[in-house]
């Protein structure tokens, strides 16, 4: 799923911290925290009452407020002014927008989600921000209907659809606060759809479910699990297989451990913490272990060291388990139950501990000391981010662990049991305190002013009414009349409060059922924690290709031609193109790392021309031309070329200054040299291994090679058609082939022109470098937060046809 912050700050956007260590792996996300208000805590009120949203207020106030993911309206309400809060003066905002998102996170996972962006800036305020109703979509330029004098009524949606970043208003406020009130929430249904196949609501660790991984990997090594200072088999210059590794410590580890594993620009970074009974952690690594270039050394790394089939290992590098299946390594080295903590006797994995999986992992196992472990050991858990694990701060807040009593109150005793704080910070005065709102400002207190518990705050997702929903509202709100209350002695006061409060709800207008309660989550801790998933859906991959682009690119396609080509197959004379490519691609950039907006767009930019923007997975000509491009090309073809297809051989490159005798005379003999070392040395070779793939393998070493990886033959007939015909095959290959000439190190480089040509000059294409550039800052710009499109006047973007 692709998912933006509802502010796209451009300080977010370009901010490359250096000094950093370790370095911001989304800076965006970073920026936009720092909107956070101190006021509208999530998930709880001033009052002690439930507050499933945050406040966000942006450093300028004509920022923009997007739309955070694409989705359809439930409901909306467009307001002319703003309206009195209770102060006298127009000091409060009822505009808001209602989404539904629908998108898939991998391995069959669908996820339904709504965002609320709440206090929108009414339209007659625009001037004074300097707002561009044109930003808006058509149906949010005009007030709703009602009496200007009163909040008028909310609207349905009526299906109406949104893209990710299209702007839906600018900050207004309520009572005098400027801000932006965010939710982000899920119905029942569709929350346990999601996330009864995680370990949400777990305290005890079980193996992950499926092959849903993406984001951080982590390990749970049980305690008293021995550290080698090497792994077992290096030779005396520290050598395993041509790998070399520092020497580290020996020694075990005294309390079970949880450790980290990500990437970033090619860099590893391992966290470690040790974990108590009660599950609080204690950090062991200050600042991360960092491995520089891990990454872009990768394949090297899976080719030595797990030579009987490099593709598993590579795997197991990654993710320390084999995802792919059937998996080709394996082991007849049985492990011992008895020695397995009896919270993982259920791993099917813990039965066989696989010697040629073997993952010699660097981590802490005491604060100061380093060993390494074998994580692929099946006594240690492997999970990622997919499976949110409790350890990593992930709180499930319903009835029975609540900090909210029947009142919906939020008790600051029941707080602090659940966020397991034993530290006392009340003085002897506020003990005393009895009055209820005497206790709202010691709990304000203890929550804002403790770092620690705002952090934890973040991972609770709680079950809990909506505000919106008027169904609750005498009793959630009755309390404000007693004694020391705001509105004690007041029922004037009290019903004026409570005809305002209901002329702000609107869910009758959603559709949704009244009365029920919802599962809210932190809005920022879940977009930045979704941003990690990588998978793209398939509605969000047809936007990819755009609706006309240059003539040599994709020139026009319109939505349901993208659709069919990511989803249908077809075969002509020249050309093939396998079905449901969209899946292959999300298991591709999983496996071999191409899962920031960055690496995507630079990929796609070299696969979208290699294809001919997705129309075949192999390369077109025929006999002729695959024998004398890659075979056996003689001086008669030499001189018919250089009279005929001047212009053809000078656009690739194949001149190089000459004139015609030096062609005739040197051409045929380059391309023999090129043939034989590559491979290509018996008749038919040239169309036997013409280019195939994503990005165009050839040559029968090329094809020999990939098999070597994959542990599987790919040159006897008829299995190299296997990379145009299989999905899978076709995007692997050219996942493969990025990892092995190491792109990602030329990707990670930036987003200029000559960032593509770098690429390119890897990819090995001969042509067609404008519109690989095009294709780039055009995917660039559907995968990545900026907020408008390159300008470039051929190019349109990719719209829905209705």
């Amino acid at each position: 799923m692709i998912i933006s912050p509802p502010f796209l700050p451009t300080a977010g956007l370009n901010f490359v911290d250096t000094k950093a260590n370790p370095p911001s792996v989304d800076p965006l996300m970073d920026r936009v925290d720092k909107y956070e208000l101190a006021h509208g805590i999530y998930p709880i009120a001033f009052d002690r009452r439930w507050h499933c949203g945050v406040h966000l207020m942006p450093a300028m106030q004509n920022e923009k407020v997007h739309a955070i993911a694409d989705g359809v309206v439930v409901a909306y309400r467009v307001c002319q002014h703003a309206y009195d809060g209770g102060s006298g003066t127009r000091d409060s905002h009822a505009g808001f927008v209602l989404l539904r998102h629908t998108t898939e996170t991998g391995d069959g996972r669908t996820l339904t989600f709504y965002s609320l962006y709440m206090h929108l800036l009414d339209l007659e305020s625009y001037q004074s921000v300097s707002a561009d109703a044109k930003r808006l979509p058509e149906f949010l330029r005009m007030p709703a209907p009602g009496d200007d004098a009163e909040v008028p009524p909310a609207q349905p949606g009526e299906g109406r659809k949104v893209s990710r970043k299209d702007v839906l208003g600018w900050t207004g406020g309520c009572q005098g606060q400027w801000h932006l009130h965010f939710e982000i929430f899920m119905t029942s249904a569709d929350f346990e759809a999601y996330f009864a196949q995680t370990q949400l609501g777990r305290t005890t660790v079980n193996p992950a479910l499926g092959k849903d991984c993406w984001g951080h990997c982590y390990f749970l090594i049980p305690q008293e699990r021995a550290f080698r200072a090497l792994p077992p088999g290096v030779d005396s210059h520290h050598m395993l297989s041509g790998i070399a590794f520092e020497p580290l410590q020996t020694g075990q580890n005294a309390q079970p451990l949880v450790v980290e594993m990500y990437f970033h620009k090619g860099s590893k970074y391992t966290n470690v913490w040790s974990m108590s009974e009660d599950g609080s952690r204690v950090l062991l690594t200050p600042k991360p272990i960092c491995e520089v270039d891990y990454e872009y050394d990768m394949y090297a790394r899976a080719t030595k060291l797990y030579a009987a089939c490099p593709s598993d290992g590579y795997e197991l590098l990654r993710f320390g388990r084999i995802l792919s299946e059937p998996a080709t390594l394996t082991s007849s080295s049985a492990s011992t139950s008895a020695s397995i903590d009896p919270a993982i006797q259920g791993n099917p994995q813990s039965r066989r501990v696989p010697s040629q999986c073997a993952t010699w992992m660097r981590a802490a196992f005491e604060e100061g000391k380093q060993g390494y472990i074998d994580i692929n050991n099946p006594e240690i858990l492997k999970l990622s981010d997919a499976d949110f694990p409790f350890f990593m701060g992930w709180q499930k807040i319903s009835e029975g662990n609540s900090p909210f009593n029947a009142d919906g109150l939020c008790d600051i005793d029941a707080l602090k049991r659940v966020v397991k704080d034993t530290t006392e910070r009340q003085t002897p005065q506020d003990v005393a305190l009895k009055k209820e709102y005497q206790k709202e400002e010691v709990l304000a207190r203890y929550v804002k002013s403790n770092d620690a518990v705002r952090r934890q705050l973040r991972g609770f997702i709680c079950e809990a009414p909506g505000q919106w929903d008027s169904t609750h509202n005498e009793e959630r709100f009755r309390r404000l009349k007693e004694e020391g209350e705001f509105y004690h002695g007041n029922e004037a006061g009290y019903a004026a409060f409570m005809k305002l409060l209901t002329s702000f709800q609107f869910w009758e207008k959603t559709g949704l059922p009244a009365g029920q309660k919802l599962w809210f989550f932190h809005p920022l801790a879940f977009i930045r924690h979704f941003r990690r998933c990588g998978w793209l859906s398939l509605r969000e991959q047809i936007q990819l290709l755009p609706r006309r682009s240059l003539p040599d690119a994709g020139a026009l396609i319109l939505w349901e031609q993208s659709e069919n080509r990511f989803t249908e197959d077809h075969k002509e004379a020249n050309r093939q193109w396998p079905r449901n490519i969209w899946m292959a691609l999300n298991d591709m950039f999983l496996k071999y790392g191409l899962s920031n907006a960055l690496r995507k767009a630079h990929f796609l930019g070299q696969a979208f021309k290699e294809t001919g923007a997705l129309r075949s997975a192999r390369e077109m000509g025929d006999s002729n031309y695959f024998r004398k491009m890659y075979e056996s090309y003689t001086a008669e073809d030499a001189a018919y070329d250089f009279d005929h297809n001047y212009n053809w051989i000078k656009k690739l490159g194949f001149l190089r200054g000459r004139n015609r005798a030096e062609y005739i005379a040197t051409r045929p003999h380059d391309i023999h040299e090129k043939a034989t070392s590559n491979g290509n040395v018996h008749p038919g070779d040239g169309a036997r291994f013409k280019g195939r793939g994503l990005i165009h393998l050839t040559w029968r070493n090329g094809y020999r090679d990939y098999g070597k990886f994959r542990s599987r033959d790919y040159t006897a007939d008829p299995n190299p058609e296997l990379l145009e015909s299989d999905a899978e095959t076709a995007a692997d290959s050219a996942g493969y082939f990025w990892i092995m000439r190491r792109i990602n190190a030329k990707a990670d480089n930036g987003v200029t022109d000559q960032d593509v040509q770098n690429c390119l000059r890897l990819v090995g294409g001969a042509d067609g470098l404008a519109e690989r550039q095009q294709f780039f800052r055009y995917a660039y710009f559907v995968l990545s937060d900026a907020p408008t499109m390159p300008v470039d006047g051929g190019l349109q973007r990719q719209v829905e046809d209705v």
